[in-house]
């Protein structure tokens, strides 16, 4: 006889959500860690949202943050999906790859820790070089680990190398409105610059120019962005051409 596991189901509590710099999915790196400039806010919600549940966690250099992928819920799944990183045209069993649809939407990243804010009514986790849009769901808070979660020869045939870089320029126009916008905002160029580099694209699209401009939200900017040959090596560069300040519109 062959012992089975019952079908069963956990309810989970949110402990947080994500205040983050990204507005929406479009342009959000495909992995934590790609766009260092990159701030949030993980913000603790009652009960939770107690001094004492932090206490040492300002000890640690990076954390894991378990989240939900909540603008990708389905009522179903399937074992197999097209992961972007290979452009959509190849499958793979959901369980080999990183993608969003899965049978539990559940994501995992590891993020700098840069400092905790306790006010007399919230808990304010202050993150970096994240990969989560904002109001994300958060389900836990580890601490980051070297000796253990750090494995020197592990390997990956999903996605083997980090993402090519592609150089990014700004037209006079655009540099114009990024004075303006950092005039009031603060600083955003290295950010965008991190953002753009990757090609934000759908990976069909990579390393093919265009004329098309696109718009990508980071923090309070919506920000143009077009596609042009570049180089034999490089195929490619990408020029900011506009800033909107979208903190007009509110």
């Amino acid at each position: 006889m062959t012992d089975t596991v019952p079908h069963q189901h956990y309810n989970l509590a949110v402990i947080g959500t994500i205040q983050s710099c990204y507005k929406e999915k479009f342009g959000i790196p495909r992995q934590p860690g790609l766009a260092p400039a990159s701030t949030g806010i993980i913000r603790l919600l009652p009960p939770y949202n107690q001094p004492d549940a932090v206490r040492g966690l300002e000890k640690n250099s990076h954390i894991w943050v378990q989240f939900i992928f909540h603008q990708c819920l389905k009522d179903h799944w399937k074992p197999t999906v097209r992961p972007p990183r290979l452009g959509g045209n190849e499958r793979l069993g959901v369980f080999a790859t990183r993608a969003t649809f899965r049978p539990n939407p559940i994501g995992l990243s590891v993020v700098v820790l840069d400092r905790i804010e306790i006010t007399s009514k919230e808990v304010l986790i202050h993150i970096s070089g994240l990969d989560l849009v904002e109001g994300t769901p958060v389900l836990d808070i580890k601490p980051y680990i070297p000796y253990v979660d750090n494995v020197e020869h592990a390997r990956s045939a999903f996605a083997p190398e980090a993402p090519t870089e592609h150089p990014v320029f700004w037209t006079p126009e655009a540099k114009i409105a990024l004075t303006y916008y950092e005039a009031k905002y603060g600083a955003i160029a290295k950010l965008i610059e991190q953002v753009l580099q990757q090609d934000p694209r759908p990976a069909y699209r990579h390393g093919k120019a265009e004329e098309k401009i696109y718009g990508i939200k980071l923090q309070q900017a919506d920000v143009r962005f077009k596609i042009q040959p570049y180089t034999e090596q490089q195929k490619i560069a990408i020029w900011v051409v506009d800033i909107e300040d979208l903190g007009d519109n509110d």
